[in-house]
């Protein structure tokens, strides 16, 4: 543990991190015990960080740990979940010195407090390869009220929220890209969960997820989800001003760029064309932009199209691993 002992950072470094929750047993035995009352169900949802993949070697703590909580937040967000806990598991380079795994759950600690949940429990362990952080966001939801990818129905609107774009190019700029703006910065280093706007679309939103992987991309699996086609107007894209600023016009390339970049942890959802009124009233009552994008169609698959309705060759629709 880069010059002290696991127990000791488990003491005073994680433990202040449960906010002394019952449940939590001061991470003292093998596992958390968690009651659930009974007009609630509990949402599990587990994603992992590694160094390289999701944030760069030489990110701030401060920026891995807003990344690592704000992106899997996200998740509970797209179910309209209210978060409760997590549960951690670090794996630490020798790189990663004493003063640099402080700032890193300091951070974190700012971040949960934020956010109105606390740590549960997880594991610590070394390891040679890159640093690698999973969470595993434990969040509850009125019984029944889950939202999914799968209820998009034909005739629908295509929603997103905030603008588009922001993040990916927040990352070019990390990554020494000074052409891109570098007020975008601030997206990729502290994503924000919609966590009020999620739970605001209970029995509003048919289908609902957030975009991790490119907007594009995450519209493919409500489409394959919900056995519909989407069709998107990237020219109705909400984009940020420094963005507008960038792109200096309808630029097809750049416009595809935006919608395919990830990281921007905004929430597509779609919705009946009779309720939009009650949309935009949300949108003002949790202070985040909505804007229609697109329409829910038969078929499959999506197709993106420019300002005069022409179809847009995309090419690779986002992120994927594999």
């Amino acid at each position: 543990m880069s010059g002290r002992g696991e127990f000791d950072f488990i003491r005073t470094r994680l433990v202040p991190l449960t906010r002394q929750h019952a449940g939590a047993r001061g991470l003292a035995d093998d596992a958390a015990v968690l009651g659930c009352p009974p007009d609630q169900e509990l949402v599990l949802a587990c994603d992992t960080l590694v160094e390289q993949v999701h944030f760069l070697t030489d990110d701030t703590p401060q920026t891995v740990a807003a990344r690592a909580l704000g992106s899997n937040l996200s998740d509970l967000a797209a179910m309209g979940a209210e978060p409760v806990g997590y549960l951690m598991a670090l794996s630490w380079p020798e790189r990663c010195t004493p003063a640099w795994q402080d700032a890193f759950t300091a951070a974190l600690g700012d971040e949960q407090s934020r956010h109105g949940l606390v740590l549960l429990g997880g594991d610590t362990t070394r390891t040679p390869g890159p640093l690698t952080i999973s969470m595993t966001l434990i969040g509850c939801v009125p019984r029944g009220q889950a939202l999914s990818r799968s209820g998009a129905q034909p005739g629908e609107d295509v929603w997103v929220s905030g603008t588009i774009g922001d993040a990916g190019l927040g990352l070019a700029w990390e990554q020494g890209d000074a052409s891109v703006p570098a007020a975008c910065a601030a997206r990729y280093t502290r994503p924000e969960a919609r966590l009020g706007l999620g739970q605001g679309l209970r029995g509003l939103a048919t289908a609902l997820l957030d975009v991790s992987d490119g907007l594009v991309a995450d519209a493919g699996h409500v489409a394959q989800a919900s056995g519909v086609g989407l069709e998107l107007d990237l020219a109705a894209l909400p984009l940020s001003p420094a963005v507008e600023t960038w792109l200096g016009g309808e630029d097809e390339r750049a416009l595809t760029r935006l919608a395919t970049s990830g990281d921007d942890y905004e929430l597509l959802f779609t919705a009946p064309p009779g309720i939009s009124d009650r949309i935009l009233a949300l949108s003002n009552v949790c202070g985040v932009r909505l804007t229609r994008i697109g329409r829910v169609v038969d078929g499959q698959g999506v197709i993106c199209r420019d300002g005069d309705g022409q179809v847009l060759s995309v090419g690779t629709a986002g992120f994927t691993h594999f």
